[in-house]
């Protein structure tokens, strides 16, 4: 037993005197055009008697090693760039290298340059990044466009965004609320703007706990290039989809002017087929309804600001955005109605013609403060949003059979206008080179006012005329704490929201007041398996508090037999989130399979409910429990430079539960989501991509709707030394975006078959003057 302990000594005397004699090696890895630093690159240390070492670059593109003195030769590697050797390194003392700036590798095929793009996804601490990189699909299109090409993220026609079927997402841009992710304002960002998008299903405490289902975080390129530059971007498109930008920017050591002009005009041409049979008192009818929607919109656009850099360490930004977004829908809409036997024994029209102009304004200034301690840094974001939104109905109705000559006219109108300001303060200090603490206080505060009336036949519907105010203001505070032991990294963080929500009306019909303060835990786990491989446990608890139109009981009155109206009383929903992920990254093929778990309580869903004169009104309301659970997997694999494959798929199981009005609503049911896409790139020549996206048939607590699939296609081409691009590209290859749902109960069946925008081809011409091809324009929220 002697011998043992003082082998044990002897061994730790002898590792602690090694320990003694080891130095530290460290540097940094760049591209050598954007200047940007590049993460997770292989650096390898090789010492005179071949003896190896590898670690990777962080996510700032740092590398370091411990090793005894000696001499040694260090060679960067990284996929798309060449590989850069350091001879002839002596270690005999701590030392810092300079700067490595990688050049892109351009490879020779029968004459035609082939150029890589960087990995598609990045695991990190708290979130997954999907690098957009040149994205030809979205080429000439939108933010929406986009985030339809992210894994397990889909936007439909209507705007709303969904993150592994779940609609309980919170959209941000550059880490911040703004006014562009409401009413499908995401459709007024260009895609050629966007650098990356990161999907944070369990963010860290640091970001707000609204959204159940996680956050997306767009982030927008900046204008980086000195001097005076710009670029200008038309495009045209079948049915309609015509657009118009120019950006100009101006940048020196001192300051950094930019601006941005643009113009889109859109035509949507889109119909839905309702079938109703009912029964009542033994009675069986039914109804035929056919809506034809027509939809054109104009948005016009600019946006001002500046840095100005007061010091080295000290940045100052100022902007202003002002978006004018003019809605015009036309729909017809006709109702057969029949007897049990189908023969029609009564036909009505009905025509909306329905005009929006709206306008938002954003105001916004950042400040950002570094500090000589590497990484410490402090940065302040105040930002005021007022905005003003007119919704005008115009409906005629008339029964054509039997026929009668006297035609309704109804009006209504909605003024809606609010007042936003976002405050936010963040501070970041390192303890060590492996831990740092992170915390920061944040108010939101909303106040919106609605205005609405409706007149049929020059009478006023006093049921259909209020006005109403509603009042949010959100205080929160959060603290946590990351270290980096070995090959384990940890993030442990706790955060405070304190909810003031208030909504009454005029007419004092109710009035509501909910106030509640609820504490928002994270932890997220990592253990390096190897050098390219990761596994992460994560936890966050989050909470989804009803939006303003939720809780607004007024809706149009463009169909009075299926009106959705919303519910001043519904009550926030938390939820409890699990979830372990791995990210490998073998040579030519990276693989990021997760699982996951979540629960919820007061969950929301849309209740559908027959009225006595066989109407339907959908109204969201709280139930009980959701348990989802699923796995997911999304890979890449490039087996050669010119071509990358990947394939995304998720599965999800869930079960919800609650009662309502003394109805039960049970459910248990699974579904699946898939997506696939093809990447090739002769730049030279032409550059091509193709996605196919498909998901399965699911079963909600009353509908049931059916599976769903679409395709897109895109083409190329650069010319003048890459001045200028061409992009042609082909959305909804197959027509197939349609949407089919049926609802069955004892006393009715509803079926509906709603077609949105069907194919539509989009050419964009792009032409950059004193700009490089792979350098953008910036946007609004940049920081």
């Amino acid at each position: 037993m002697k011998k043992l302990i003082l082998l044990i000594l002897l061994s730790l005397g002898f590792e602690a005197v090694a320990q003694t004699n080891e130095f530290t090696l460290k540097g940094k890895v760049m591209d050598s055009k954007t200047k940007q630093s590049l993460p997770y690159v292989t650096v390898t240390l090789e010492s005179s008697d071949q003896k190896k070492r590898t670690v990777s670059s962080d996510e700032n593109g740092i590398y370091v090693f411990k090793s005894s003195p000696g001499n040694y030769q260090l060679k960067i590697e990284l996929m798309s760039y060449k590989p850069f050797v350091v001879n002839a390194i002596s270690l005999q003392k701590d030392l810092v290298l300079k700067d490595v700036l990688l050049e892109e590798e351009v490879n020779e095929l029968n004459e035609v340059n082939v150029v890589a793009e960087k990995s598609a996804v990045e695991l990190k601490m708290d979130k997954k990044v999907f690098n957009v990189g040149k994205d030809i699909l979205s080429k000439g299109g939108t933010a929406n466009d986009i985030l339809n090409n992210v894994p397990s993220v889909n936007v439909d026609i209507a705007g709303a965004v969904s993150l592994r079927g779940n609609s309980g997402v919170t959209v941000l841009i550059n880490g911040k609320p703004s006014m562009l992710t409401a009413n499908n304002g995401l459709s007024q960002i260009s895609a050629g703007n966007i650098e990356k998008v990161e999907v944070i299903t369990n963010p860290s405490a640091a970001y707000e706990a609204q959204g159940s289902a996680g956050i997306i975080n767009i982030i927008l390129k900046k204008n980086s290039m000195q001097g005076f530059n710009g670029s200008l971007q038309a495009g045209i498109g079948n049915p309609a989809n015509h657009s118009l930008n120019a950006n100009v920017s101006y940048k020196t050591e001192k300051v950094n002017l930019f601006s941005n002009i643009g113009y889109r005009y859109i035509d949507v041409f889109a119909s839905n087929r309702q079938f109703q049979r009912n029964t009542s008192n033994n009675v069986v009818t039914t109804l035929n309804q056919y809506d034809d929607i027509r939809r054109n919109n104009s948005i016009y656009n600019i946006y001002v600001g500046g840095d100005y850099y007061i010091n080295a360490k000290n940045t100052l930004t100022g902007s202003y955005y002002r978006d004018r977004n003019n809605n015009n829908y036309k729909t017809a809409i006709g109702y057969q109605y029949a007897n049990a036997n189908h023969a029609i024994d009564s036909i009505i029209n009905r025509y909306e013609n329905y005009k929006e102009p709206k306008f938002y304004n954003a105001l916004e200034l950042n400040y950002v403060k570094t500090f000589d301690k590497k990484d410490k840094k402090w940065t302040t974001s105040l930002q005021y949003d007022f905005w003003h939104d007119d919704e005008n109905q115009y409906i005629d109705q008339q029964k054509t059979m039997p026929y009668e000559p006297e035609v309704s006219n109804l009006y209504s109108r909605d003024i809606e206008s609010s007042n936003d300001i976002f405050l936010k303060s963040d501070f970041v200090n390192p303890i060590n080179e492996n831990s740092k603490i992170e915390m920061g206080i944040r108010s939101d505060l909303r106040a919106i006012r609605s205005d609405y009336y409706t007149i049929l036949d020059e009478v006023l519907q006093d049921q259909f005329t209020n006005k109403l105010k509603y009042d949010e203001n959100l205080y929160s505070g959060y603290i946590q704490f990351g270290s980096k032991i070995k090959k384990f990294s940890y993030l442990a963080g706790l955060r405070a929201e304190l909810s003031d929500i208030k909504i009454a009306d005029s007419k004092n019909l109710f009035s509501n007041t909910k106030n509640y303060i609820n504490l928002f835990p994270t932890v997220h786990l990592v253990y390096n398996l190897t050098e390219k491989t990761d596994l992460q446990l994560s936890y966050s608890k989050r909470i989804n508090r009803p939006r303003f139109w939720q809780l607004n009981p007024f809706s149009g009155l463009s169909d009075l037999r299926n009106l959705t109206v919303g519910n001043p009383d519904l009550n926030p929903m938390f939820t409890n989130s699990f979830e372990l992920t791995l990210l490998a990254k073998p040579g030519k093929f990276s693989i990021n399979p997760s699982v996951y778990y979540q629960h919820t309580t007061d969950f929301f869903e849309y209740i559908l409910q027959r009225t006595d004169e066989n109407y339907f009104v959908r109204t969201p309301v709280n139930l009980d429990t959701e348990d989802r659970y699923g796995a997911e997997v999304s890979s890449t694999y490039s087996p050669t430079k010119w071509l990358r494959l990947s394939l995304d798929f998720n599965y999800y199981k869930f079960k919800q539960q609650g009662t309502y009005k003394e109805v039960v609503y049970d459910v248990e049911d699974e579904t699946w989501l898939s997506g696939f896409r093809s990447v090739v790139k002769f730049p030279k020549i032409i550059s091509g991509d193709f996605s196919f996206k498909y998901r399965g048939k699911n079963q909600g607590v009353q509908s049931v709707t059916e599976a769903q699939y679409s395709a897109n296609i895109g083409l190329n081409k650069d010319f003048f030394n890459d001045k200028m691009s061409v992009t042609l590209n082909v959305n909804n290859l197959f027509n197939s975006q349609l949407t089919k749902q049926t609802v069955s109960t004892p006393l009715y069946y509803l079926e509906s078959e709603f077609r949105s925008q069907g194919r539509y081809i989009r050419l964009t011409v792009v032409y950059r003057f004193n700009r490089k091809k792979n350098e953008a324009d910036r946007l609004p929220d940049s920081e």
